[in-house]
C-alpha cells in the first residue's frame, strides 16, 4: 500500500536524547525543557494517536461542568496548548508561548516520553492523565495521521512504516518505551493511567475516573451529557474537535477522526506482520505488568 500523500513541504526531524522529534522541537529544546509548570496545571499525555483529542474533550467538558457552549468556544488546539510545536509558523500551534499566557488552572498536552517531560511538572507535582492505546491500532492510526498532516514527514508505504514503528525509529520514539515509562512513573507521581480500549468499552466508568481524579463531583445528568458529547460520532461531526478548521490537516487524504474503533489493525496487518508484531511485543513487554487488549 502506498502512502498516497500529496505534495507539500513537511518539517524535517532530528533527535533529543535519542528520541526522534520534529526539528523545530529540537532547535527550541532548551525552551521546552525550561517550561515552568504550575501546581494546578493538568497535563494530558500520550503517544500520538492514542486518544489524545478524545481525552482533551473529556477533560474540558468535566472542567466546564458539561457546558457545551463553553467547550465549543474554540477548536481543541486553542483550548488546550501543546508543549512542543511552539515554533511552527502557524499561529494556532504556538504552544509554549500561548501556554504561558493562559490563565490558571491550565490544561496542557504533550506527546513527550516520560524522560523528556520538563522537570517542573514533577517538581510541582502536577496532575497528569496518560492515555495508552494498543500497539497494533496505534501503528495504523499514526500511519494515516502522518499521511494527512502536512507538517510531518511522509511515512512512506505501509510496509516501510510498520518496520520503522516497531524499531522505535519514528517520531516520538519507541511506543514500548513511551507506554512503559509512563506506567512506571504512575507509582511515584499523581498520574491517572487510562487505556483507549477501556474508554471505548466503558466510557461512563472511565469518565468518572477522570472526574474524580480532577476533584470534580458532577451529577448523573451531567455525566450522561459528557458521555454523549465525547462519543466518537459526535466529536467527528464537531468542527471544534475534528480539526476541519485546521489548514495543517489534509482531510481529503484521511480524516483526522478516522474510525475510532478497536481492531482496525486487522484490515492492514498481513499474517506475517501480525506474527512479527506479536513476537516483538512479547519480547519487549516481558519486563512490565502493563498489558493491552488488541481486540474489542
Amino acid at each position: 500500500m502506498e502512502s498516497g500523500r500529496p505534495e507539500f513541504k513537511s518539517e524535517e526531524v532530528s533527535q533529543v536524547r535519542g528520541v526522534v522529534l520534529q526539528k523545530s522541537t529540537c532547535e527550541y529544546w532548551n525552551k521546552i525543557w525550561d517550561f515552568q509548570a504550575k501546581p494546578d496545571d493538568v497535563l494530558i499525555s500520550s503517544y500520538p494517536k492514542a486518544g489524545t483529542t478524545w481525552l482533551q474533550e473529556i477533560v474540558d467538558m468535566i472542567q466546564n461542568d458539561g457546558d457545551i457552549e463553553k467547550t465549543r468556544r474554540a477548536p481543541t488546539d486553542i483550548r488546550i496548548k501543546y508543549l512542543s510545536n511552539e515554533v511552527m509558523k502557524i499561529n494556532y500551534l504556538a504552544g509554549l508561548d500561548k501556554a504561558n499566557e493562559m490563565p490558571s488552572p491550565r490544561v496542557l498536552k504533550t506527546h513527550l516520553p516520560v524522560q523528556l517531560l520538563p522537570p517542573s511538572f514533577w517538581k510541582e507535582n502536577c496532575k497528569i492523565i496518560y492515555v495508552a492505546r494498543n500497539i497494533k491500532d496505534n501503528i495504523v492510526s499514526f500511519f494515516h495521521f502522518q499521511r494527512m498532516n502536512k507538517g510531518l514527514p511522509d511515512p512512506g508505504s505501509w510496509e516501510e512504516y510498520f518496520e520503522t514503528f516497531l524499531e522505535g525509529k519514528g517520531l516520538w520514539g519507541s511506543w514500548y518505551d513511551h507506554v512503559k515509562g509512563w506506567w512506571e512513573a504512575k507509582d511515584i507521581y499523581p498520574i491517572l493511567y487510562l487505556f483507549y480500549e477501556d474508554i471505548k468499552k466503558h466510557p461512563r466508568r472511565e469518565i468518572e475516573k477522570v472526574m474524580e481524579f480532577l476533584g470534580k463531583n458532577l451529577d448523573e445528568k451531567v455525566l450522561d451529557k459528557i458521555v454523549y458529547y465525547t462519543s466518537f460520532n459526535v466529536m467527528k461531526n464537531n468542527p471544534m474537535s475534528n480539526y476541519t478548521l485546521s489548514s495543517l490537516m489534509n482531510q481529503s487524504v484521511s480524516p483526522f477522526m478516522r474510525k475510532g474503533v478497536i481492531g482496525d489493525w486487522k484490515n492492514y496487518f498481513t499474517v506475517a506482520q501480525n506474527e512479527r508484531c506479536n513476537e516483538d511485543y512479547r519480547e519487549k513487554m516481558d519486563d512490565t505488568t502493563l498489558s493491552f487488549s488488541m481486540e474489542y
